[in-house]
């Protein structure tokens, strides 16, 4: 069995090239607009969190005090993003959120990369 394809795009199909390129203007923003004490503070406890190889979520951060929540929540995707892409965390699944002010949403849970554990050690 063969799926149909057709040659054309219907109105109001995503556009996955476009959605990249959204997302990533987005985090940009978010970035530049963090602040750095808060930036800082949050990647130390990402790393540290990375460090014991076990999944986490932000709001393990939080609740072992490690980082206060930020002034809006498009920080926590900067943070995270940043982290993954310097190698330090990588997607471990998906999880319902431990923050309350989410009431239960899906999120990501991340863990540290074996490269990251073993030269963080």
């Amino acid at each position: 069995m063969t799926q149909l394809q057709l040659p054309i795009t219907p109105q109001g199909a995503v556009s996955a090239v476009a959605s990249e390129s959204a997302k990533a203007d987005g985090i940009a923003r978010a970035a530049a607009n963090t602040p750095i004490d808060w930036a800082t503070a949050c990647r130390a406890a990402i790393e540290l969190m990375a460090r014991r190889g076990t999944p986490f979520q932000a709001a393990d951060l939080i609740a072992e005090g490690l980082v206060d929540e930020p002034d809006h929540p498009a920080r926590w995707g900067a943070a995270f993003n940043g982290a993954a892409r310097a190698g330090v965390i990588e997607e471990a699944g998906y999880v319902r959120s431990k923050r309350a002010t989410v009431h239960g949403s899906i999120c990501k849970q991340w863990t540290g990369t074996t490269s990251f554990r073993r030269t963080a050690a």
